[in-house]
């Protein structure tokens, strides 16, 4: 779909699309950015770009550090922001895990694979959070009440796919693992179409937390990355192999990888699914007063004059680098200030991902892909602005006596109110901080409870 919606645009010169590379150097004057390399990960030339406005969509905010654009990592803490989850002392290595996901289906054969290097290691590995049961298993902690519960798993279940109800406050939706992350029902189709369900095995034992990829030399991450996608194949070889049957058997040798779905020839995604980000520290940074139900209550979140986005999901953190269980608690529905998407120095480098001004506690539901995708969007729509009135972000934020009818054009149709005094936030509670925590390596692990 998005090669789709391209491909107009590429076939009359007025997009260059350039894959499989990442960033690895950029040049700077002053406080903008002059030019950014990219490398080929699968052998091709290098490449230097440059632009009036440069957009950092990566995974990880690999930008940040190349371009001396001030940024935080890990759990800040409390002292910094306010937030009555943080802990007292920032922890910068407290990162949350990352997974290497991939797809199955249940078919006729035996399609086991070979015993990964790495699987007697994964197949004994007892987390702390597990309270003394091994990562490969059934069981896993339940993210809001932390008590251990065993999923079931039941490949093509015959079941009414329009009868699963998607309504998460009644149902986390993960009791038969098989559904919970189900991305093709064969049931929805004509038979023989598909000969089978396809499943995506993102789940809590593929969670990777033995170390984090921030910051580190090239070699640890590539090696870290490694070791994730050996805990992703020892998963699926235990689950072909060892895992419990309904039937009271062990294994599901049927089980089988879609290198085909994936793109990548071993079955495996081809990137990391990377849950938390270096953050910039932004002209307005998002915390835990702001979004929190506990804290919000029927106030709602916090609202912005320059609010760009919409989103909705629970305070999700996932175990973490630092020995922290899961933080699952209620959030309200909130707003994308457009302060969040704007480094405090660097003016025409913007944030296009998970590395927008949030926290460690607040990145928790602002990750989640419809906000990160409408955090992109909002800032293609704010770089084509920019180029076209010649102002620049942080006056293409609305006055705060903007009305919704008075915005700039990009927001509202007809607006012009733009580039006047900075925004406020209305109705926030007096321990709620507009800004970032000074430490740039600042970082903070939540309480269990």
């Amino acid at each position: 779909m998005l090669e789709e919606m391209l491909a107009p645009y590429r076939s009359a010169g007025r997009i260059t699309l350039l894959e499989r590379v990442r960033p690895t150097a950029a040049t700077t004057d002053g406080d903008r950015v002059t030019s950014v390399t990219l490398a080929s990960v699968v052998g091709g030339p290098e490449v230097t770009v440059s632009a009036a406005y440069t957009i950092d969509a990566t995974e990880t905010g690999e930008l940040l550090p190349l371009t001396g654009t001030e940024y935080v990592t890990g759990f800040e803490s409390a002292r910094d922001t306010g937030e009555p989850s943080a802990p007292d002392e920032a922890q910068p290595d407290n990162v949350q895990a990352f997974s290497v996901c991939f797809v199955v289906e249940h078919a006729d054969g035996d399609h086991t694979i070979d015993k990964p290097d790495r699987y007697d290691f994964w197949r004994s590995y007892a987390p702390g959070a597990w309270g003394g049961e091994r990562l490969l298993s059934w069981t896993a902690p339940n993210p809001r009440t932390l008590a251990l519960e065993r999923r079931s798993f039941t490949p093509n279940p015959g079941d009414d796919p329009l009868a699963v109800d998607a309504d998460q406050s009644k149902n986390a939706g993960d009791e038969n693992l098989w559904l919970f992350r189900r991305i093709a029902a064969r049931d929805l189709h004509e038979p023989g179409f598909y000969a089978g369900d396809l499943c995506l095995v993102n789940w809590p034992s593929i969670d990777y937390f033995l170390g984090h990829v921030l910051d580190v030399p090239r070699d640890v991450e590539e090696a870290r990355i490694a070791d994730a996608r050996q805990l992703s194949l020892s998963m699926l070889y235990w689950m072909q192999t060892e895992a419990p049957r309904p039937d009271g058997g062990t294994g599901f040798p049927g089980l089988r990888l879609r290198p085909d779905v994936m793109g990548n020839p071993d079955g495996l995604a081809q990137a990391a699914y990377h849950r938390e980000s270096r953050r910039i520290q932004a002209v307005t940074t998002v915390t835990e007063n702001d979004v929190s139900y506990a804290v919000r209550g029927a106030r709602g979140a916090t609202r912005y004059d320059d609010s760009v986005g919409v989103g909705m999901y629970r305070i999700d953190l996932h175990p973490s680098t630092g020995g922290d269980t899961y933080i699952d608690v209620p959030s309200t529905p909130f707003e994308i200030p457009l302060g969040a998407l704007l480094p405090r120095r660097t003016t025409n480098l913007l944030a296009g991902n998970k590395n927008i001004g949030t926290t460690h506690i607040t990145n928790g539901c602002y990750r989640l892909h419809p906000v990160e995708w409408n955090v992109g969007e909002a800032a293609g729509h704010l770089a084509a602005h920019c180029l076209a009135t010649g102002r620049t972000p942080t006056r293409s934020r609305p006055s705060p006596t903007c009305s919704p009818t008075t915005r700039p054009s990009w927001w509202r149709p007809g607006s012009s109110c733009a580039g006047r005094t900075a925004p406020t936030r209305t109705d926030t509670p007096a321990t709620s901080r507009t800004d970032t925590p000074s430490d740039t390596s600042s970082r903070i692990s939540p309480k269990e409870n």
